[in-house]
């Protein structure tokens, strides 16, 4: 079993929700993915705009959920992101259809609906995010990873 570390934050809006995924995303190495999980509306995929923002990816308005289209695939500066969603896919199988190994040879994943994969969130190279409604714009967003990640709570603090 795989011990995590975990930060604790609150976002207050879209914009600190999108820092938080920004600053995570200076610590992304190839092969690494970003398990999110969550409800509908609980910022998700604003945090994965703060993670592509991050990565140097222009046109931010371009990314968006894949519900219908299980992957969506973002050219940064540094490296490539995946940006993949797990909520209409029967199993894991699928996302080796979809190409989610290429991410580790040229970029980093972020999955959606994580929690739907439990045997993925066991691995060595996840990060995982969870998201939690505390109010109409308030979240908490908790977090964990494994002592191989470089990841601090001062480096993500907001300020």
């Amino acid at each position: 079993m795989i011990r995590r570390k975990m930060i604790k934050f609150i976002s207050h809006s879209v914009k600190e929700t999108m820092t938080i995924g920004s600053r995570l995303a200076r610590h992304l190495k190839v092969g690494n993915i970003v398990a999110l999980s969550g409800i509908f509306g609980a910022g998700k995929t604003y945090f994965t705009k703060g993670i592509a923002q991050g990565l140097g990816i222009k046109r931010l308005n371009e990314v968006k959920s894949p519900s219908f289209v299980l992957c969506n695939i973002y050219q940064g500066k540094r490296l490539k992101l995946y940006h993949f969603d797990a909520q209409r896919l029967p199993d894991a199988k699928e996302l080796l259809k979809l190409g989610l190994t290429e991410c580790f040879y040229d970029g980093v994943c972020v999955m959606e609906w994580a929690e739907k994969l439990p045997r993925l969130n066991r691995q060595p190279n996840v990060i995982q995010v969870k998201f939690t409604l505390k109010g109409k714009t308030k979240r908490l967003i908790e977090i964990g990873y494994n002592r191989l990640h470089k990841v601090t709570r001062s480096y993500l603090r907001l300020q």
